[in-house]
Order: structure tokens, then C-alpha cells, then sequence
């Protein structure tokens, strides 16, 4: 059988500690080839034109040149290849800000090996990916720009019901993602939605107001 050929990666972060944790935790997935290191935004987009990786990791906050400003320098000149934010920062103005740049997934530097492999992986493929408190960060801004349609109060979708149970049974979203075989990121969606449906707050405000209505 071919097996299929290896994603090529560049890792930009100007602590080298971070780049060889990255590297070295990744050296167990034969999938993904780290083909170059840059400490700087002016190194990543010097290297992406020597190396035409197709994914580069590359770090928000570095000295010389960020990677807000290297981001769309290096859309400009390689088009196919696919940036990745690797940041400490979920906040609102940085997810937006290299999103609008041009870089095609936002992932925190907690999140574990195995994510960060699906994240490439699927930004490689031609997808996007964001750690789910990005995600929520998007969709709410989604809904703050334009009013979703009102959905019927009353009423809950099988799969609703499901990650309702799941919930108050309290389970995290990465468990209840496992369990369902979804995503994520559509795990969230799920978890806004009932919250949207019974205007609840939080999550205790959703269970009771679930057990006030007998969806539970």
C-alpha cells in the first residue's frame, strides 16, 4: 500500500525550549516531518522560501517581526502553504487579528501532542482547526455580528438530548467528543446551542432550567 507523503513543517518561536519540545513530541508521529526552525516572523518568512513547507507553527508574539506581520508576507509569497497560530492567548483581538491575516487554525501551547497532530494534519489537509476556546470565541462573535435564527424552545434534537445528558452526568467536552465520535469544536457548538434555547448562563443555570422543562 502508498503510504501517504509526510506534511512538512517549519516551527517558528523564539524560545528554543518550546521549539524542541514541539520537535521532540512530534518525532512520534511519522506523519509530520519538522523540516526547519525560526525564532523570528523575518526567519519564518526567509525559511518558507528556502523550504516551502506546507504547514508553518508559528508563535504570535516574537522580537523582530511577530507573526501577525509575518503571517500575510508569507501568504503573499507561498500561497499553498498553511499557517498555524501557537500562542498562550485566547483573547478575542489575537484570534481575530492573524484570522484576518490569513492563517488557517489557532491552537494554544497546552494543548496536547495528539491535538496539535490533528490540527496539523487537518489545516494540511485543506481544513481549518481551533482549540475549542477559540472556537467559542469565534462563534460568539459569529452570533454578536448577525442574530441566529430563533429556534423552538420546546423542542430538542436527539443529539441535543445526548450531550444535555452528558453534561449533567459531567462529563468535559473532550470526553463528550469521544463518546458521540464528534469533534470538538461541534461539541461546543452543541453546548451553546441549549444554552441559547433555555437562556442559561452557565451550566448549572442550564440544568436547572433543563429539569424545570423534564428534559432531564
Amino acid at each position: 500500500m502508498k503510504r501517504a507523503p509526510k506534511v512538512t513543517l517549519l516551527l517558528v518561536d523564539d524560545h528554543a525550549l518550546v521549539r524542541e519540545g514541539i520537535r521532540s513530541s512530534l518525532q512520534r508521529y511519522p506523519a509530520i516531518s519538522v523540516v526547519g526552525e525560526a525564532a523570528n516572523g523575518k526567519e519564518a518568512v526567509q525559511k518558507c522560501r528556502k523550504l516551502d513547507p506546507d504547514v508553518v507553527l508559528m508563535d504570535v508574539n516574537m522580537p523582530e517581526m511577530s507573526g501577525l506581520e509575518a503571517t500575510p508576507l508569507i501568504r503573499e509569497m507561498c500561497p499553498k502553504v498553511k499557517i498555524i497560530a501557537l500562542t498562550v492567548h485566547d483573547n478575542k483581538e489575537y484570534v481575530l487579528q492573524i484570522l484576518k491575516r490569513g492563517a488557517h487554525g489557532y491552537v494554544l501551547k497546552d494543548t496536547s501532542p495528539a491535538e496539535l497532530v490533528r490540527a496539523i494534519e487537518s489545516v494540511a489537509g485543506g481544513g481549518a482547526y481551533f482549540s475549542p476556546s477559540v472556537s467559542q470565541i469565534l462563534l460568539q462573535n459569529v452570533q454578536s455580528a448577525e442574530p441566529a435564527p430563533q429556534e423552538p424552545v420546546g423542542e430538542l434534537s436527539g443529539r441535543e438530548r445526548e450531550v444535555l445528558q452528558l453534561i449533567e452526568q459531567g462529563h468535559t467536552t473532550k470526553e463528550m467528543a469521544a463518546r458521540l465520535k464528534l469533534s470538538t469544536r461541534t461539541v461546543e457548538t452543541y453546548r451553546v446551542r441549549l444554552k441559547r434555547k433555555l437562556k442559561a448562563r452557565n451550566v448549572a443555570e442550564l440544568l436547572k432550567l433543563a429539569r424545570e422543562r423534564r428534559w432531564l
